[in-house]
């Protein structure tokens, strides 16, 4: 084989890996798409048990076909506290399960019967995905004709690497060279590096099954270097972790130590076996005899059978892993000050990789926002009524939290906007920021009440206590308003809405019929100038905050006349 054979080989290995790493995002982007709600709610359900962890971490990673992506979201769940780090754990072990899935339909591309292949039959369906791509209309035909083009690409992709590895298999020199790189640690270094390198376990595990089926290299040469593929695929997981937070690092640290376990079982295994029958059983041996005259079957079944044992061996030890890991990693004397900073709640850095589950999270942190920003309006009244002032850290450090929210909330949903994500979903972020900016307006009201506790102190002066019994009114009925709102925000409930609408109805009633009484006690000599000033301007400011809720509440659309 000459040199220009030999040259062309190499571009023809790099054109099918790059194609295969392509494909493997494209895949996973429309893949996210399409899973839609379902995936956000698969992830925001992991409950306490943690089987279930697993399931939904192997069927999460198996749907999007990444678990560099779904464990860079779990660190990013983890991160904000909305999940533990034993729930991270749990489902960092189905993505391992849920990867293997590449390498099973690796091994079906590279099957073939008596007449045309698997690989030019599945590769046909990137010509048939980039058609309805480009021609579909609809949005939804869009994401799948991606999803049809990245599966077709990949065994394009394969077809390429299988090309190239037969022009290697051919040279004696390479395949001398190879078959000397024999020692288990060597080879477990070398998928681990690479691997690192190209930051997809899938990827080279695929590489490894194609190099096996072209008999560049034996079956457990690839088994070692398919184990190192696992420690080498923590390098996602490690670079998101370091620039995260304490448990961040910690779910980074959980993901190595897993996947380096299952590796060092496994050679233990091998290394007995080996001493035991001198060398007459191995790994090798033992899927051969299993899946015979199938090398992709022999590689992708070790990589099923590798990470759903390691899980099984793991998981009853999951609270040993979490304590070894802690005391690692322990939490630093300024942790709870960094914790009482303002931040976000349930929104990381890490969630824009995935942006279907991010614009899930952005909704529940404008949720919270609420929720703060009524627990100060709630606040405010309180120090207003009884001129009690212990809650006032409390009020001042949650007032920051909503302007760092206004500020930086907006920030993320523009860049989270820019990204790929449903049409639906563009429409949402949209409206999301002016949600943002009416939650902000409802914490600067209930400052502005605070203030108003404040000139009644100056001024020696309280509410009487019919005055204080229209504000405790004016208050339910603003909860009542709030109460509905949310429930018509997050589950799109139009007749919540209404609900709300008629309890805003109200608070504009009171509104007049607070400022009337007023007069009436002012010419009844029962309030000063003073208390009736603030008086007035607390019920105007209750009055601004239902009207900021119902501007929330209008952003679920689809509000036709009322039917009566």
């Amino acid at each position: 084989m000459d040199s220009l054979t030999i040259t062309s080989a190499i571009l023809a290995l790099v054109a099918g890996i790059g194609i295969f790493l392509i494909d493997c995002q494209m895949m996973s982007s429309n893949l996210e798409s399409a899973s839609g709600d379902r995936l956000k709610k698969l992830f925001a359900n992991t409950g306490r048990n943690r089987l279930v962890g697993v399931g939904i971490g192997a069927l999460g990673t198996a749907a999007i076909q990444s678990s560099g992506a779904t464990t860079v979201m779990v660190i990013g769940f983890v991160n904000v506290g909305i999940m533990s780090l034993t729930q991270a754990a749990t489902i960092i072990y189905g993505a391992n399960i849920g990867t293997t899935i590449t390498a099973q339909i690796v091994a079906l591309g590279l099957s073939s019967g008596g007449g045309l292949s698997t690989t030019a039959i599945f590769a046909t369906f990137a010509g048939i995905g980039a058609f309805l791509s480009i021609f579909a209309k609809r949005e939804s035909s869009k994401t799948w004709g991606g999803i049809l083009a990245g599966f077709g690409m990949l065994f394009v992709g394969l077809t390429m690497m299988s090309d190239s590895m037969e022009n290697f298999a051919q040279l004696d020199s390479v395949k001398q060279f190879i078959a000397r790189i024999n020692n288990p640690i060597l080879l477990v270094l070398i998928g681990a590096v690479f691997t690192a390198i190209i930051q997809s376990s899938s990827v080279m595990t695929s590489v490894a099954i194609t190099m096996a089926v072209t008999g560049l290299i034996s079956l457990n040469q690839g088994i070692y270097i398919t184990l190192g593929s696992n420690i080498g695929s923590c390098v996602v997981a490690i670079i998101a972790g370091i620039t995260s937070g304490l448990n961040a690092k910690r779910t980074a640290l959980v993901h190595l130590f897993f996947n380096c376990f299952g590796v060092v079982i496994f050679l233990l295994v091998a290394a007995g076996m080996f001493l035991v029958t001198g060398g007459n059983l191995d790994f090798g041996i033992i899927f051969e005899r299993l899946f015979p005259q199938a090398p992709q079957l022999q590689m992708a079944m070790f990589h099923t059978i590798f990470n759903v044992t390691t899980v099984l061996i793991i998981l009853p030890l999951t609270d040993i892993l979490i304590r070894i890991v802690c005391r690692i990693i322990p939490e630093p004397i300024s942790y709870e000050s960094e914790q009482n900073k303002p931040h976000f709640y349930f929104l990381d850095e890490k969630m824009l990789r995935t942006p279907i589950i991010a614009v899930r999270q952005v909704k529940l942190e404008i949720e919270h926002m609420a929720q703060m920003a009524l627990q100060n309006y709630d606040r405010s009244l309180h120090m207003v009524t009884t001129l009690d002032f212990s809650e006032k850290e409390t009020f001042t450090r949650t007032e920051a939290t909503l302007d760092f929210l206004n500020h930086k909330l907006v920030q993320y949903i523009v860049r989270l906007n820019a990204l790929q994500i449903p049409q639906a979903d563009h429409q949402f972020l949209t409206t999301a920021i002016r949600s943002v900016s009416d939650l902000e307006r409802i914490g600067d009201y209930a400052e502005n009440i605070t203030e108003y506790a404040d000139i009644l102190v100056q001024a020696k002066e309280r509410f009487s206590d019919e005055a204080v019994a229209e504000i405790e009114q004016m208050r339910d009925l603003v909860f009542n308003v709030y109460q509905f709102t949310m429930k018509a925000y997050m589950n799109i409930d139009r007749e919540a809405y209404w609900q709300a609408h008629d309890y805003e109805d109200q608070v504009d009633k009171l509104n007049d019929l607070m400022e009337q009484r007023h007069i009436e006690r002012m010419a009844a000599g029962k309030c000063s100038a003073i208390v009736g000033a603030q008086y007035i301007e607390l019920a105007s400011n209750s009055e601004r905050i239902s009207d900021h809720l119902i501007n929330v509440g209008k952003t679920i659309g689809g509000l036709y006349p009322r039917q009566q």
